[in-house]
């Protein structure tokens, strides 16, 4: 029972452990699921899931299990951040546990219930355990607004490297409060279209309305929807890297302002797409501007750190150098390089999709343009997916050549699957349909290389997690042990003076 109530205690009490069994639930959806994709049925993977597992797929219900699936993910992956960020922003220790305890349990029944719903038969019970959840996880987010409120007095800037108001309000944490009043803003304008479902409003996937010269309110607030939320679990993962990598500094004052004010800017212009969709997408440019700029100086910070930290001492250093002391950091460098090269794979292709979509992209046949939104959004969420691994990798203290290992095989592995899926989605601008079959047999190769890969890598790194757990002296009772606190066998009242390198307190 002790051994049962320690390993307990760690994955549903502290943020390590929190973060781990999202992650886990996770893979293991994706793994499952990711069996009935298109590639996995031309194999016959995807008839034997379905006999083994007893999947009820009726093709008329496509649309409507994608969006179940996308949701119990979604949720789980915003779950994970929440909890980064309730380590990483100093809060009361009941504010701490309370939220993470409410994310837990509303992530959970979202994607249990949500999935049984969708791919077991229609009991519609667990459909309204699914919307509790969600519900559940709705009100995390308010209590984790109240508890970001910048404007506590406790919480002014005493250090004055970090950007802040001249009353010392600490402008990182009024970004991330921002960040999460927008994220609850934008999920109600999800939730009243989808609360008229039967009511005049049918399920759909955006991308099949593409084409649809007129679209209705509730479907101009579902795209909406889908649009801003991935940009704002975006948004809170660049906040969380800055403050993994000590943001400070000039760049800090200048982006913390870009950052808020774009996220005020994108969020608004989402929701003008309803009302005024027309001038919606210029405001949400506008604003999408000062996000980029706001990262693109985080990534500026932070490679200037790790080459600085790289060359101390060593005097008038070469450009190898330089390049050697970038990259002697793979995890701190691969999520920069990530949000680098997510802009080569998503930012700048949506840019020039959406100026040059009557000239170029409209003529093309409705597969083709639909194929580049679909990679789109998956590109971009799972290129934050891969930030996130890494933020939750360096947290574990994954270090030597597992640290190597891990980051370099995600990193190289992810963005050869991205640039193939990028370039498969773009593939008319340079080769005819009657010529393209060599070119789709490349890339489709190297999407299945880079994603078999990666899975592979996320799979081993789970299982040494797994097999870590089951130790009596694993690294999971370090993460737990902290210093100034007794074992969990002695059931001490914790010390919340006691923080880890990640702020966190440990319950």
């Amino acid at each position: 029972m002790a051994w049962i109530k320690a390993r307990f205690n760690y994955l549903f009490r502290s943020t390590r452990g929190l973060a781990l069994v999202g992650f886990a639930l996770v893979l293991l959806t994706v793994a499952v699921w990711g069996t009935l994709s298109g590639p996995m049925s031309e194999m016959g993977v995807s008839d034997f899931m379905v006999r083994a597992f007893k999947f009820r797929l009726v093709e008329e219900e496509r649309a409507g299990r994608i969006i179940m699936l996308y949701h119990s993910l979604a949720i789980a992956a915003v779950a994970v951040e929440v909890y980064f960020i309730t380590a990483a922003i100093k809060m009361k220790p009941h504010q701490q546990s309370t939220i993470n305890a409410t994310v837990t349990i509303g992530y959970i029944c979202t994607l249990v219930f949500g999935l049984l719903f969708g791919y077991f038969g229609h009991n519609y019970v667990f459909h309204g355990l699914f919307l509790f959840g969600l519900s559940l996880m709705f009100f995390g987010g308010c209590m984790l607004a109240a508890a970001l409120w910048p404007w506590q007095r406790e919480y002014l800037v005493q250090d004055g490297a970090y950007a802040h108001t001249r009353k010392g309000i600490d402008l990182e944490r009024a970004a991330f409060f921002t960040m999460a009043v927008a994220t609850l803003g934008s999920s109600i304008f999800g939730a009243v279209a989808g609360s008229f479902h039967g009511n005049g409003f049918e399920t759909f996937l955006a991308e099949d309305l593409v084409r649809e010269t007129q679209k209705t309110t509730l479907q101009l607030a579902v795209i909406g929807h889908l649009h801003i939320m991935l940009t704002l679990v975006g948004v809170a993962i660049a906040l969380l890297v800055g403050r993994w990598m000590d943001f400070k500094g000039i760049l800090h004052k200048l982006a913390m302002p870009l950052m808020i004010v774009g996220t005020i800017v994108v969020t608004l212009g989402v929701w003008a797409v309803v009302p005024f969709e027309p001038i919606a997408h210029t405001i949400i440019y506008g604003g999408s501007t000062f996000i980029l700029l706001a990262g693109l100086l985080l990534v500026i910070f932070t490679w200037d750190k790790l080459i600085r930290q790289g060359t101390t001492g060593s005097g008038k250093t070469s450009l190898r150098q330089k390049l050697r002391a970038l990259l002697s950091d793979p995890l701190r460098f691969g999520a920069t390089w990530q949000m680098v090269f997510m802009n080569f794979n998503t930012s700048f292709v949506g840019i020039y999709m959406a100026v040059n979509l009557e000239e170029i992209f409209r003529k093309w046949p409705a597969s083709e343009e639909r194929i580049v939104l679909t990679g789109h959004w998956h590109v971009l969420a799972t290129i934050i997916a891969t930030i996130m691994l890494f933020y939750f990798a360096d947290m574990l203290g994954v270090r030597g050549k597992a640290r190597g290992w891990l980051a370099w095989t995600v990193i190289i592995s992810s963005d050869l699957a991205f640039a193939g899926a990028t370039v498969f989605g773009l593939k008319r601008l340079f080769v005819t349909e009657s010529a393209q079959q060599p070119l789709v047999d490349v890339l489709t190769v190297l999407v299945d290389i880079g994603l078999a890969a990666m899975l592979v890598t996320l799979a081993l790194f789970m299982l040494w997690r797994l097999f870590d757990l089951l130790r009596r002296s694993g690294q999971w009772r370090q993460d737990v042990a902290q210093p100034g606190m007794k074992s969990i066998e002695e059931e001490a009242e914790p010390d919340f003076t006691t923080i880890d390198p990640y702020g966190e307190h440990i319950p």
